[in-house]
């Protein structure tokens, strides 16, 4: 198709990379030295990079050149840096967490006060399908409530797992559809499932359940129980 595309006149370029900084889309690489225009259907033709650049070595043509593909531009930052979700909200955004010793602890232990969650977001609403923190992982499914009833939860079930909360009650839709692609799509090396002793808890219980059957996969599962006076019903 014949569109409005940026040009980059290679001569004029001092390789500052002001441009490729400015191109949200990242259709803008730096190679020796010299910014190039290495995706074409990245390209919005909306011109971010113009006004970047101090050389004046970019301006716009009307050529033949791929459809801008914004789906292809939204898996390409899904990759670089997280998951997004369509709201732009920050709380959103992937990622794993390393935990490093605080300076205060002179205990080899771990403080009962000390987080131990390992990635972010956690809400199964919100957690990703797909993140490299799911390869090889235990996996914790828990209701949300369980972590302020019970007053160890950090070091006795989010150490050393992955951990997605929900509330059945309040969440609207089925967990099952998600938490199965999630155990079906990542190598996933064990399930828990923590849960509140009051009925309407038993929702998130069934939903991993029955992602679990769905799957296919003969993971190792438990469930635990939280009673609402803070023991704990293994």
């Amino acid at each position: 198709m014949i569109r409005k595309i940026i040009k980059i006149d290679e001569s004029k370029c001092n390789g500052c990379g002001a441009c490729a900084a400015a191109c949200h889309e990242g259709a803008i690489e730096m190679i020796h030295g010299k910014a190039r225009l290495t995706r074409e259907d990245y390209c919005d033709g909306l011109g971010d990079c113009l006004p970047a650049c101090p050389m004046g070595a970019i301006t716009f043509e009307q050529r033949e050149a791929p459809a801008y593909d914004e789906e292809a531009v939204r898996k390409a930052k899904m990759v670089k840096h997280g998951v997004k979700l369509p709201c732009g909200c920050p709380g959103t955004m992937t990622k794993a967490i390393k935990r490093e010793e605080n300076a205060c602890t002179v205990s080899s232990v771990a403080s009962p006060a000390s987080s131990q969650l390992s990635q972010w977001p956690v809400q199964i609403k919100l957690v990703p399908i797909h993140a490299p923190y799911f390869d090889g992982a235990h996996l914790l499914v828990a209701a949300d409530c369980t972590a302020y009833a019970y007053g160890s939860f950090h070091n006795d079930f989010i150490r050393g797992r992955i951990t997605l909360i929900g509330c059945p009650k309040l969440d609207e839709g089925d967990y099952t559809e998600k938490l199965t692609r999630i155990l079906t799509d990542n190598d996933i090396k064990s399930l828990t499932i923590v849960r509140m002793e009051v009925p309407c808890c038993g929702g998130i219980e069934m939903a991993a359940k029955r992602a679990l059957q769905t799957s296919g996969k003969g993971i190792p599962w438990r469930v635990v129980t939280i009673t609402t006076d803070g023991k704990c019903k293994d």
